[in-house]
């Protein structure tokens, strides 16, 4: 796919996610690939499922990959998930949060992005922990991976934006999602709600829409 892909890329930036050294080696030899992305997860629970780890050897994990970003040019972006809690009853609050991204943030990790892994999120949560991370650390990239319902997408984007977020996820058509999310329809926030909330707002660059309906277009004979 990265060998297709390499010819055209553009100015566009590409990100593969990762989920352990060897993953990450790999992704590291493609020129194509600017950015790895590791989830790290705040529970236990589903830190084991998605990566087969603990939270502990996943923190190893995370200096192990950014010592290979160090030395390939690589930026690695960690993706806190289950940021805003989690169905599992795993010990939560905020602070947790905080101390695990202070952790990584010392191992100097540039970007750091709160995700909403099973749409739990209230827009308080998202405008509350965002702006005290980009307050609180200014050298860093801060964020927003939100999952969302059709119905409170706009509100937990509005909270980012209105927290001095500048970094969000989006995927087309808001397909996919986390296959633990207890509601079928809490899926990745919808990229081209995204784009017109940017539009309206003045806060969106020159996309090429030509491109942006080319792709959906795709994406809707891919994903039926």
């Amino acid at each position: 796919v990265v060998r297709s892909l390499e010819s055209g890329v553009g100015s566009t930036k590409l990100l593969a996610i990762i989920a352990n050294l060897r993953g990450a080696e790999e992704a590291s030899v493609y020129d194509a690939i600017t950015y790895l992305g590791f989830p790290f997860s705040v529970s236990e629970t589903f830190q084991q499922r998605n990566t087969n780890s603990s939270i502990n050897e996943s923190l190893s994990r995370v200096e192990e990959i950014q010592n290979l970003c160090i030395k390939t040019g690589k930026e690695l972006v960690i993706y806190i998930s289950m940021a805003f809690g989690n169905p599992y009853g795993d010990l939560y609050d905020e602070e947790i949060v905080f101390e695990w991204v202070n952790r990584i943030v010392g191992m100097d990790v540039g970007i750091i992005s709160l995700a909403d892994t099973v749409g739990v999120a209230t827009a308080e949560q998202v405008y509350d922990m965002t702006s005290y991370l980009i307050e609180s650390l200014p050298g860093t990239e801060i964020g927003v991976h939100l999952h969302s319902t059709p119905q409170n997408w706009k509100e937990k984007l509005d909270a980012a934006v209105k927290a001095g977020c500048m970094r969000f996820d989006g995927a087309l058509k808001g397909i996919g999602g986390c296959p633990m999310a207890n509601d079928e329809l809490v899926g990745n926030m919808n990229t081209e709600w995204m784009i017109s909330y940017f539009e309206e707002n003045l806060l969106s660059p020159q996309l090429n829409k030509e491109a942006l309906e080319e792709s959906l277009r795709i994406a809707s004979e891919i994903f039926v």
